[in-house]
This record gives C-alpha cells, structure tokens and sequence, in this order.
C-alpha cells in the first residue's frame, strides 16, 4: 500500500480516473509512488525492470499503450477531449505506428474544412515528428490558442506523397448528443462522447424525438469516456439493468448495473458502430447485444476492452493507468476481439442499411416492387392503378418519398386521368442517394373497394 492517504474517483474512458492527491510531493516527480501504485493496482505483474526505470514516462511506456503519466497540462487536454471542450483543429486521435492517426473529424471545425479525413495519419506538427508519440503528447503540440496556425504532414491511404497543411486553431463546439427525426417517423441519436453530461442529453434527445416508431442510436467514432456515463446510457434501454462486468488485479469479477431511466427508447433499435468504436461505446455495444435490446450495424470495434484508472498527485501531474478489464456483463470478452456487428455494411452505409431496415420493419403486408435504378435528379413519378379511382379520398400522407439516411422529402400529386397520377418532389433528388417510395393503402376505387395492400419500391438516382 502507498504510505500516504488516497482518495479514488473511479470513472471510465473505459477509463477509471482516480484522484490522488499524494502527501507532501510538490516539485519532484512521484517516482516511488508511481512504482507503487503499478505494483498495487496494474491489472498484469510488471518486471522489476521496468519499475527501475528513471522517470515516470519511461516506466509507463513499458506498459500497455493506453496507460500515460501525464503532466498537469496533458491532463486537462485529455478532460477536454472527454468534455468536448476543445480548442484546436477538431479530431479524435489516436497511437499510430507511423504517427497520430486521425480517428474521426469533426465536422465543420477547422480540420475538416482542410480536408482532413479519418484514417489520415499526421507523422509532424511542424518540425517535430509524432513516431511513437502518445496521444497526450501529440494533443498540445496541434492544439494552442485560437486563430493560431498548426503546421502538419499528413501521410493518407492510396497517396503516394505526405501532405503539407496549415491549418488556423480555433474552438470547436461540439455537443456530446445530437437528435434528429429522420423519415418514416425513425429517431437518429448520435452520442459523440460518454462525458459527465451524456445521460442528461441524452434524456433531452429522447423527449425530443417523441413518437418515434423506432430509434437509430449512433456511436461510430465514439472513444469513450466516463464509466458512469455508460452505466447511464445503458439505463435508456428497456430491460437492460446491468451495464458490464469488471475485473480487477487480484479481486473477484464484479457485475456494475446501469442507472434507472425513467425516459426509455421505446420500440426498435438499431446501434451503429464502427472500427472507431472504442472503450466505453464498447461497452455499452457488447451489453446491448447480449441483451438483444438493439441490432448492431455497421464493423467490428476498435477492441480496448481495459479500463484506465486516473491517479493526480500534488505537483499536477496524473498516472493514468489500467487497472481492470470490463466484459459484458455475463462474461463475453472486449479487450483486443471488439463487438462484433449483427449486420455487417459497407463503409459509410451503417445509417442508410440501419435505416432501410427499421421502415421495411414498418411496412408488413407491404408489397416490395422492383427497384428504380439511376433516375434522373428531376425525376417525376407516375402511378397507375387497375381501377377508376376516388382521388378526392387521396390524403396527403397517402404517399411519402423517403431519402434512405435522411428525412422525407416534400411532395405534391397531380391527378393526371381517372386511374393515374403523379407524384411530384418539390426539389431536385441528390444525385447518388438512395429513396424509397411509398404507396400506402389508404386509396379506394369509385365503387368504394379499398387498396389491398401498400406498395413501396427503391429509387437510386443518378
């Protein structure tokens, strides 16, 4: 045990970050303290070897590469990436062999106007090179002050020659829920961050979508965050009444539950998730679906199935360090497997194969006619029926022309004769989406025989 008192405030990035403030030590490096609490608290035995080395950094790089000594500053980077509070250039980074690799971008701030994408990796933010740098050294050389330029090399897939860039720091809001309603009545809840505020949006997000039929939930590119944040998460889904199981160094396996609700996502869910997908989005993913409370779509996980716990001591430095495993909560292993999808996809085409699911879902009894292939962006619609119809019986819901991914697009109908009429988008298509065309049956015939069934079709568009 450490000779001085500690005070431990376990969270999770599938993290646990426990503040320490450690006695008298102000100026000097906690060297002895850091070798003990490896000793006490590393999740695997560490060689003497290592805990001889000279400096904080140097026996923390003979761990596992998600464990960090940091320096007070590095400490508050790291917070604010967790916090998504952020001044910079606006990316989720991660250890790559060759530098940083860019993990997700965020939309609008200042990378991705420069064209950064994810899988870019930046091997030097001006003349220093980023080659088996961690994370927390890499963030406050590209961040700074705002309106400030960075100087980066960016090596990309597929393109033979690095990329020199400059690109102007400025503050990235970026919130840590976003909601949307997309068409046929589906609510689309991307979650970008297990941060300390996460259950309250999260809450927010679902009394927003009302009415939803079913519920898309988004965590690609989601790093983690906070331990409770999960529990919390986990507490929106019916059913679900435990969030994961943890095992520490030299103690029993224990099952954490996740916190009541009483705002639950009602009806169908599907959860998207990614090679991005990494720790505390892991966690909840593996629990959702051992409980089959959604489907997952999309690739298999990034695989950091450890937790981190967060040691601060008196001179502001932090030991950030694993200190357990998580698992789901009857057992099924994370750490270097990831969760593997229900339905795999394409790159990019979680949301539209997610989506196309969940309204097919809503259209049993429906009859799926052949698809529409590459129609022109001003394509009109023409409906024939068998029958003379009634069309003063023809409500505006009675059609609906739905982007796959997106929201429902307007439209007016022409009646062209007894038995035909057109269907009209009042905006051009987008040119490479993917629609779906529905004819519900709510239309009858001058004798009052009503449609049998609905119809509904797919349209590609050119």
């Amino acid at each position: 045990m450490l000779r001085t008192q500690m005070q431990r405030i376990i969270m999770l990035f599938a993290i646990v970050f426990v503040m320490l403030p450690l006695t008298n030590v102000t100026a000097a490096e906690p060297i002895d303290e850091i070798r003990q609490l490896i000793k006490d608290h590393y999740i695997d035995d560490v060689p003497d070897s290592v805990l001889l080395r000279n400096t904080g950094k140097e026996i923390i790089n003979g761990l596992d590469p998600h464990s960090e000594y940091m320096t007070k500053q590095e400490y508050e980077a790291f917070i604010n990436g967790i916090e998504q509070r952020i001044v910079g250039i606006g990316v989720v980074l991660e250890e790559s062999e060759n530098g940083i690799k860019v993990i997700s971008v965020i939309k609008d701030g200042p990378a991705f106007k420069a064209g950064i994408v994810p899988g870019d990796i930046i091997t030097h933010v001006g003349d220093t090179s980023l080659k088996g740098k961690s994370v927390q050294v890499a963030v406050p050389l590209i961040s700074g002050k705002e309106n400030t330029y960075v100087s980066l090399t960016v090596l990309r897939e597929k393109t033979e020659k690095p990329i020199n860039m400059s690109i102007r720091r400025a503050e990235i809001h970026l919130p840590t829920v976003e909601s949307e309603m997309l068409g046929g009545n589906i609510g689309y809840i991307r979650l970008n961050s297990f941060s300390t505020d996460s259950g309250k949006e999260m809450e927010k997000a679902i009394q927003s979508l009302a009415g939803a039929g079913g519920f898309i939930v988004d965590i690609r590119n989601n790093g983690g965050g906070y331990i409770t944040a999960a529990q919390e998460i986990a507490g929106f889904f019916p059913g679900v009444e435990q969030a994961f199981q943890l095992r520490e160094k030299n103690k029993k396996p224990e099952i954490y539950p996740s916190v009541y609700q009483k705002q639950k996502i009602d009806g169908p869910v599907s959860l998207l998730v990614n090679e991005y997908s990494a720790s505390a989005s892991e966690m909840v993913a593996v629990n959702l679906k051992e409980q089959k409370a959604a489907t997952l779509y999309g690739k298999n996980t990034y695989g950091k199935g450890t937790m981190q716990s967060m040691y601060a001591f008196n001179n502001g430095s932090v030991l950030k360090m694993t200190t357990a495993r998580f698992y789901s909560p009857k057992g099924i292993a994370v750490d270097k497997v990831g969760v593997s999808p229900d339905v795999k996809t394409l790159v990019n085409e979680e949301l539209t194969t997610a989506h196309y699911d969940q309204l097919v879902m809503t259209l049993k009894g429906y009859k799926a006619f052949p698809t529409l292939e590459k129609v022109k962006t001003t394509k009109t619609f023409t409906v024939s029926m068998t029958k003379d119809m009634d069309w003063r019986q023809l409500g505006k819901n009675a059609v609906q022309l739905i982007e796959i991914g997106g929201k429902e697009s307007s439209i007016r109908i022409e009646v062209k004769d007894g038995k035909t009429i057109e269907v009209i988008p009042e905006y051009p298509l987008q040119s490479g989406k993917k629609y779906m065309l529905i004819i519900h049956p709510a239309w009858k015939d001058k004798l009052g025989n009503g449609m049998k069934h609905g119809i509904y079709l797919d349209v590609t568009v050119r």
